[in-house]
């Protein structure tokens, strides 16, 4: 089996090195395509990747094909790819908004993957949301299932309409972690603590906190509860944020995220 990452960017990199430690796929049975040439020298670079710079020269000979370029970018690359691909290949978009039906359409293919990752799939800690289109048979959903894991998880949706909400959740989710994050930085600054002390500070207490709750069956309500007293400091914290409505603050942003994704789903 040979694959082919179409746009050598963060994510589309980060699929192939993934892939590249897959017992799915023998050593430099993963092709990259970038049209810079920058890009293409870095890729050289790496002995485990075969690099191109023209479709031609890859996509007849790849049995399942990454899309990893930019939504934008879209249209022109499967226009481009529409008279290469032959009917047994597999695509698997990882564009945010590109619907499956555009897919086809552009570029004649039906065996289709729409799949959703988030960036720690970088350091192997993703989580790839995807769907199937009818064509693609259960072996095969297996495979590509089997891929999307190199970078953490993948979990299975029904429809296009879970891919857009998961865009809401785990794909622009980080940013929302991260921001809390600087928030409490900067706190522990205005506290009195060092860059660094802020810095550990925050980023242990993060880790601490997802390790407890993925070692338990309890909510993050019921952690809540342990840790706040009545009267307390953290329950002061608490009701700090109930009394400011951050909870639906916080939803709100993820249905902004949500919408915006359906609204790309319309441009394509």
């Amino acid at each position: 089996m040979k694959v082919l990452v179409i746009g050598a960017g963060n994510m589309g990199l980060t699929y192939a090195e993934g892939m590249s430690k897959s017992k799915l796929l023998k050593k430099r049975n993963i092709m990259v395509l970038d049209k810079s040439e920058e890009k293409l020298e870095e890729l050289n670079q790496i002995s485990h990747f075969d690099a191109f710079k023209e479709l031609e020269d890859c996509v007849p000979q790849a049995d399942i094909i990454f899309i990893a370029v930019k939504p934008y970018h879209a249209e022109g690359v499967f226009k481009a790819i529409k008279t290469l691909v032959q009917p047994q290949q597999i695509l698997v978009s990882i564009m945010a908004g590109v619907s499956i039906p555009s897919i086809k359409e552009l570029t004649g293919l039906n065996k289709i993957v729409r799949a959703m990752p988030n960036l720690p799939a970088q350091i192997g800690k993703g989580l790839t949301s995807y769907v199937t289109s009818p064509e693609v048979s259960r072996i095969e959903m297996l495979t590509v299932e089997s891929l999307l894991d190199t970078t953490g998880k993948s979990m299975r949706v029904s429809s296009e309409n879970f891919i857009d909400a998961s865009t809401g959740i785990s794909g622009s989710g980080p940013a929302y972690v991260f921001y809390f994050m600087q928030s409490m930085m900067e706190a522990a600054l205005q506290m009195g603590f060092s860059k660094n002390d802020s810095t550990v500070l925050v980023s242990q207490t993060f880790t601490g906190a997802v390790e407890l709750f993925n070692q338990s069956n309890l909510s993050p309500n019921s952690w809540m509860e342990k840790v706040a007293s009545k009267g307390g400091t953290t329950r002061a914290a608490l009701d700090s944020m109930e009394d400011n409505n951050v909870g639906e603050l916080i939803k709100e942003a993820a249905f902004a995220a949500f919408n915006r994704a359906v609204e790309l789903g319309k441009e394509y």
